[in-house]
């Protein structure tokens, strides 16, 4: 099934229902862009402003606006995705201890802790309450991940996480349904603080990345939004309310 505003290129390919072990049709989402020679397997979901690349083998459902290439295809990355300029400097935000870097997206933000070498081991260390603004409640660990899979997706609506890849490398797409930017982990002493009604995916993930994840509440069920439409009309509807109270 094909929803409004999608865009097939040529010779694209959909697997018939009954060809794959799953007999129900490939579904097809709002803005959906499908390039020349793709192949659609049955019994999947491309999501809403989801990009297939040209001769892409796409075998697994894609989230909403991933962008996924190759034979079988993966996620290499996220329309509209705001990426660091190589060689330019952050933006640090005036009057912290350390350096932190204000991002596109709401309240999202980059730290960078001090490292201490030495020779006996190098150390590095952040304080909660003064660079990391929240104080943690719970934590988790995510390892093992093979890298063409994704983890995330979802937001909170009102637990602050903070990450730090402590080992290896992973990338994070943060989202306030208006922007969404791309940071790289990849060393213990760099963090990322995302607040509240922040859309988070992690992917990319090296065979040997361990991401060490802060959150200021217990762990919650009714706190999660794990649905992307969902979320971008709580965004909407808190909007609304802020314009409210401001006239």
């Amino acid at each position: 099934m094909l929803e409004a505003d999608v865009i097939v290129g040529p010779n694209a390919v959909f697997v018939e229902p009954g060809s794959s072990a799953d007999g129900a049709a490939a579904q097809v989402q709002r803005g959906v862009r499908i390039g020349a020679n793709a192949t659609i397997h049955s019994g999947i979901t491309l999501a809403t402003g989801a990009v297939v690349r040209p001769g892409a083998v796409v075998t697994r459902s894609v989230p909403p606006a991933a962008i996924v290439e190759g034979n079988p295809a993966v996620i290499t990355g996220y329309v509209d995705t705001d990426q660091p300029r190589a060689g330019a400097g952050p933006a640090l935000i005036a009057g912290t201890p350390q350096p932190i870097e204000a991002t596109s997206v709401r309240g999202v933000t980059v730290h960078s802790f001090p490292v201490i070498n030495d020779l006996r081991g190098n150390l590095t260390v952040g304080e909660f309450g003064r660079q990391i603004p929240f104080h943690p409640l719970r934590y988790f660990m995510v390892f093992g991940v093979p890298n063409q899979e994704i983890r995330g997706e979802h937001a909170h609506r009102e637990c602050h996480q903070f990450l730090v890849c402590v080992r290896g490398r992973c990338c994070v797409v943060a989202d306030d349904g208006v922007r969404r930017v791309e940071v790289t982990l990849d060393m213990p002493s760099r963090g990322l603080h995302l607040p509240p009604m922040t859309w988070g995916i992690q992917y990319k993930y090296s065979a040997d990345a361990l991401l060490l994840v802060f959150a200021s509440h217990h762990y919650d069920p009714a706190d999660y939004i794990r649905d992307y439409g969902t979320f971008l009309r709580a965004v909407a509807r808190d909007g609304q309310a802020t314009a409210g109270i401001a006239t």
